[in-house]
């Protein structure tokens, strides 16, 4: 595994300390999607000539979808100051990803879709990833089988055979790696293929744009029904990830609870446009510059929820994409400690994300939690530092949004879990005035 000093430093120490009470305020820049890059990184092996992928972000879980490439005989190259990657698969050395592999990250199961279009077969260990709950693969099995490949789900190997062919598809749930995986697939099957309730997120427009600009013929990405026209080859490209929306919220969070005020950069316009409106419950808003690619946040003294009508206990709930996006739903639930008035969260998606709030309740939130899947936050309260540890990638960064707003000094375990979606978050907000070290 190629990956530079500064990462390995990363995996290898765990634990954040944050002295809390220090204002969040500054400029930061607005690393490339995650949930963009994977998929991106995947479908590269669509075709022998180079990719060249752009705004790349420096995480652990791009470093180990590069590694899982690599078994398939693609060569990466990186250029970490240009946050570029290029990567080439001349020949497929192997269609099987190895289970040490598997298990480092969910999204190797990205590799099924390309890996079935460029060599009619598919050998994958079941995928592993954050525990945040249950995240069915039946409508990716579904969806390859419906383009005509044979499917096989053993205990340890889930294995694809089968020349593709277009077919018309109704997912059974709007999945977005299952999109991405069967949009990848249909691009060299042989005619056409109709993909309804289709996932509509960013991520997959910036997967069918890299598609399109390889060669492939797709009308509809953004809305739930995508068509497909299969072509013979696809060929290299350059393709630019999106913002990470996700990291950008996180960061308008931290810059609120703690009243500082932000500029963000490299920012895509429309994402915000979809989270505006639960932030501005609690009265977080914000300017945008589209021209500049600019977002910029001014903190409010006294914010307070906003209520609805008749005076209503307002609730925030998750849901598939134009929905205010499941990743949010951790640090929201943080700024609701921090925001005067009461809210309910409903998180339909899964029904593990909200067990780490039993974190904040120790460092002094008011929250009840009525089910896996629902809390009710009353705020402000004040919150004091002490010792947890990050379950996943979302809940850690808001431990961390709470561990800045909070007295005392607190310590953050497992931290390497959030180095897997957020660029050394110990530096960046060391730069924006917050007191944190990683030990």
């Amino acid at each position: 595994m190629i990956i530079r000093r500064s990462m390995v430093g990363r995996l290898e120490m765990g634990r954040l300390i944050i002295q809390g009470g220090k204002t969040i305020a500054g400029t930061h820049a607005v690393a490339g999607n995650k949930n963009a890059v994977l998929p991106m990184i995947a479908a590269s092996l669509l075709t022998s000539e180079p990719v060249v992928l752009t705004n790349v972000p420096d995480i652990a879980d791009v470093a180990a979808m590069f590694e899982a490439a690599r078994t398939f005989g693609t060569k990466v190259s990186r250029d970490f100051k240009a946050h570029t990657a290029t990567l080439v698969t001349p020949k497929l050395r192997t269609a099987i990803i190895r289970p040490e592999i598997a298990a480092k990250l969910r999204t190797s199961f990205l590799f099924a879709g390309p890996l079935l279009a460029r060599a009619a077969r598919a050998n994958l260990p079941p995928p592993g990833g954050d525990a945040i709950g249950h995240r069915r693969l039946d409508t990716h099995f579904a969806g390859f089988k419906a383009l005509g490949a044979k499917a096989i789900a053993g205990r340890k190997t889930l294995r694809f055979r089968g020349e593709l062919k277009g077919a018309k598809i109704l997912l059974d749930e709007a999945s977005v790696t299952a999109t991405e995986n069967i949009l990848m697939a249909a691009s060299l099957a042989k005619g056409k293929t109709e993909i309804y309730n289709a996932a509509c997120e960013p991520h997959i427009c910036d997967l069918a744009r890299m598609l399109v600009s390889m060669g492939a013929k797709i009308e509809g990405a953004g809305t739930n029904r995508i068509r497909v026209e299969g072509v013979e080859r696809l060929g290299g490209c350059e393709a630019r990830v999106g913002c990470d929306y996700i990291e950008a919220g996180s960061y308008i969070a931290a810059a609120a609870v703690t009243g500082g005020e932000l500029t963000l950069t490299g920012i895509d316009p429309e994402p915000f446009e979809i989270m505006e409106g639960a932030f501005k419950r609690f009265g977080v808003t914000w300017s945008i510059s589209a021209s500049e690619r600019k977002l910029h946040y001014v903190p409010k003294k006294h914010r307070k929820m906003r209520y609805d009508l008749g005076d209503a206990i307002p609730s925030v709930a998750d849901g598939p994409w134009p929905a205010f996006p499941s990743d949010m739903m951790s640090v929201l639930i943080v700024l609701a400690t921090q925001t005067r008035g009461t809210c309910l969260f409903f998180e339909k998606m899964f029904e593990s994300r909200l067990y780490f709030v039993d974190s904040l309740r120790q460092m002094g939130a008011k929250i009840v939690q009525c089910d896996p899947h629902r809390v009710v936050v009353t705020g402000p309260s004040q919150l004091y530092g002490g010792t947890f540890s990050s379950p996943d990638i979302r809940a850690g960064i808001a431990l961390v949004i709470a561990a800045l707003a909070a007295k005392g000094t607190s310590v953050i375990l497992n931290a390497e879990v959030i180095d897997r979606g957020y660029v050394a978050i110990e530096h960046e907000l060391s730069a924006l005035g917050s007191g944190i070290e990683r030990k």
